[in-house]
C-alpha cells in the first residue's frame, strides 16, 4: 500500500508496511500512478512527456525498491497480531487525585474538574493502593508510569507528595522504577510545588491555550475572570527553574481559533520549547466543536504550522510540536503502533474512590467501569474487548494508510461520538492524517 502526497514542493510517497519515505521527481510520481502495468503500456501512456530512456530507468528504479521491500512491501504484522494471546500485565496509571478544579473552562469535557460525580479528593489511601495495584499488576515490567491528573491534581499537592514517597519506597522491593507526571492548569505553581515536582516528575503537562484573548475566551476561574495573566508569568518562571528536564504546554484550539497557528507560534515566542495544541473534541451542539465544514481552513492551518515550524528551526528558534515528532528510522514496537494508547488493556484510570476506568475520558461512565484498586480488574470481558480493538480489528483501520501512525486513533472519542470502540471518529481520523502528513514532510524536509 503506498500513499501519495504533495505538500511544501515535495513530492512525497509512504510505503505503508514498510515505512519508508520517498521524496520523488515528477517522472517516477506518474509512473506510480500506473505501476505495475507492463512498462510498455506505461511508455506509450507517458510518451507525449518523457522520454522512452528515461521512463525505462525510473520503471527499474521503482521495480527495484519492491525488490528490497521499500515500495509496495507486504504487512508482516496482521498474522501476528491478529494471533497474539501475550498476558496482560499494567503499565500505567491516571490518579485523579482531585476531582474539583479551580478553574471553570468552557470545553472541559470532566464537567469542570468533578466527572458528574461530586467534588472529591482522593484520599493518602486509596492513592496508596493504586501504587500496590500497579506495582503487583505490572508482571515483568520494570519501567511504569503514574500520572498525576484531576481537575486540578495540585488541589491535593499532599496526597501527591506522599503518594510518591510511598512510591519509591514500594517499587524497591519489586525492583522496578515508576515515572511520574503531573498536569496542572499552573495557578497554584509556587516554590514548594515548583521543587518538588522539578526534583520528582519525570514530565509535567502544563496548560494554556496560547494568545490571550483566546485563552481567556476559554479557561477562565470560577469567577468568571481570564486566567492568562495569573498563569502566564509562573508557567515561564516554571521551565525556566526546570532547566532541562522535560514538560510540555498543552492547549486546545476550538472553532474560536480555527487559526490556532498563532496560538502555536505565540507559545514558541514566549520561549516555551515543548508545545501542543490539540483539538477540541465536542459534540455537534456546542458552539465551539469542530465541524466538518472547519477541515479545509484547519489543514490549511497545518500547512502553514510546518512551514513555521521548519522556518523556526532554520533561525535557531527552533521548538518541539508534539505531533510533528515522528521516528521514521524505527519507531515504536509493532504493539504500539497497532493499538494506540493501551487503555484498559494496560493503562487505568483511579478515581477518588479507587474505581479503575480504561482511562480518564471514561470516568464517570459506569458501563465502562473495569474493577478498583482493591480487586483490581473484575470486568474481563471489557478487557478483552479493548484487547482485542487493534487497527485490523477496526474494519475503518486495515485499510487506511496512516494505520501504524494513528494507531487506531482514540477509544474514548470512538465511544464517545459512535459508542462503538470500533468505529474511530470521522473528524479526529482526518486530523490526524493531515499532521502525519505534516511530520513526514517535515522529516523528509530535513534529510534533503
Amino acid at each position: 500500500m503506498l500513499h501519495k502526497y504533495e505538500q511544501n514542493g515535495l513530492k512525497i510517497v509512504l510505503d505503508v508496511n514498510s515505512g519508508t519515505v520517498h521524496v520523488v521527481d515528477q517522472l517516477t510520481w506518474d509512473i506510480l500512478d500506473y505501476y505495475p502495468k507492463d512498462v510498455e503500456n506505461v511508455i506509450e501512456i507517458l510518451k507525449d512527456k518523457y522520454q522512452e530512456y528515461d521512463i525505462r530507468e525510473a520503471w527499474s528504479e521503482v521495480s527495484e525498491l519492491e525488490r528490497q521491500g521499500l515500495l509496495y512491501s507486504d504487512d508482516v504484522y496482521m498474522d501476528k497480531v491478529l494471533e497474539d494471546n501475550r498476558e496482560i500485565h499494567t503499565k500505567a496509571l491516571c490518579l485523579n487525585v482531585a476531582h474539583d478544579c479551580n478553574m471553570r473552562c468552557g470545553y472541559c469535557f470532566a464537567h469542570t474538574g468533578d466527572y458528574h460525580e461530586g467534588r472529591k479528593l482522593m484520599s493518602f489511601e486509596v492513592a496508596s493502593r493504586a501504587i500496590e495495584f500497579l506495582l503487583k499488576s505490572s508482571g515483568g515490567r520494570k519501567r511504569l508510569e503514574v500520572d498525576f491528573f484531576g481537575g486540578e491534581p495540585l488541589m491535593n499537592f499532599d496526597v501527591v507528595k506522599k503518594t510518591v514517597h510511598f512510591a519509591r519506597e514500594r517499587e524497591k522491593e519489586y525492583g522496578k522504577r515508576i515515572g511520574f507526571t503531573i498536569t496542572t492548569n499552573g495557578t497554584f505553581l509556587d516554590k514548594e510545588t515548583a521543587e518538588f515536582i522539578n526534583e520528582n516528575m519525570d514530565n509535567i503537562v502544563l496548560s494554556i491555550d496560547g494568545r490571550k484573548q483566546i485563552n481567556d475566551y476559554m479557561r477562565r476561574f470560577s469567577d468568571g475572570s481570564g486566567t492568562y495573566d495569573d498563569i502566564m508569568p509562573k508557567l515561564k518562571s516554571f521551565v525556566a527553574f526546570r532547566g532541562n528536564k522535560s514538560y510540555y504546554i498543552r492547549g486546545t484550539f476550538t472553532a474560536n481559533n480555527l487559526d490556532f497557528c498563532n496560538d502555536v507560534m505565540h507559545l514558541a515566542d514566549e520561549g516555551f520549547k515543548e508545545i501542543s495544541i490539540e483539538p477540541v473534541a465536542a459534540e455537534k451542539g456546542k458552539a465551539y466543536a469542530l465541524r466538518e465544514e472547519h477541515l479545509p481552513r484547519i489543514f490549511r492551518e497545518y500547512d502553514k504550522l510546518a512551514e513555521k515550524y521548519i522556518e523556526y528551526n532554520e533561525n535557531g528558534k527552533g521548538f518541539r510540536y508534539y505531533h510533528f515528532l515522528m521516528d521514521l528510522d524505527g519507531g515504536p514496537c509493532v504493539y504500539k503502533r497497532v493499538s494506540s494508547c493501551g487503555s484498559g488493556v494496560e493503562y487505568f484510570a483511579v478515581t477518588p474512590d479507587g474505581d479503575l476506568y480504561p482511562c480518564h475520558q471514561f470516568v464517570g461512565r459506569k458501563e465502562y467501569l473495569m474493577g478498583d484498586v482493591w480487586k483490581g480488574v473484575t470486568n474481563g470481558k471489557l478487557q478483552g474487548e479493548f484487547s482485542e480493538n487493534t487497527v485490523y480489528h477496526k474494519e475503518k483501520c486495515r485499510n487506511c494508510w496512516a494505520k501504524f501512525y494513528c494507531s487506531g486513533g482514540c477509544q474514548a472519542n470512538a465511544a464517545a461520538f459512535n459508542n462503538n470502540l470500533k468505529e474511530p471518529y470521522d473528524i479526529e481520523c482526518k486530523l490526524q492524517k493531515k499532521r502525519i502528513e505534516c511530520a513526514i514532510m517535515i522529516k523528509a524536509y530535513e534529510k534533503l
